[in-house]
């Protein structure tokens, strides 16, 4: 099962998570998503557990359990359906956004083409 972990502590580590839930049995991976410019954590990660009965467990136990001073949230990380996703080069939607994109008028800077031959 994997596990979203939330409102994590800045300064916590991976190896600590990987404990945390290592007291409710066997660990696959642990990641702690960072800054990809900073490397600072953005404060949630996910644990992968193999045995769904023993991942619920945690999940029970530790949603809400103080660390290093941080409510935690903890929960089954469902993956978003493909539709969701974000995309970061083709969502502006046809440059309609008034005075922005192909709605300038051209781009004359004074002069069409006088001064161009």
């Amino acid at each position: 099962m994997n596990i979203f972990v939330g409102s994590l502590p800045f300064s916590i580590e991976e190896a600590d998570l990987r404990e945390s839930f290592e007291a409710y049995g066997a660990v696959d991976s642990v990641k702690i998503i960072t800054d990809k410019f900073t490397g600072r954590s953005k404060g949630f990660g996910f644990v992968e557990m193999p045995n769904d009965a023993e991942a619920q467990k945690a999940i029970d136990e530790l949603n809400g359990a103080t660390v290093q001073g941080r409510a935690i949230v903890v929960n089954k990380s469902e993956p978003k359906p493909e539709g969701e996703r974000r995309s970061f080069n083709n969502n502006r939607g046809g440059d309609s956004r008034g005075g922005y994109g192909n709605n300038r008028g051209g781009d004359n800077r004074g002069g069409g083409d006088r001064g161009r031959y």
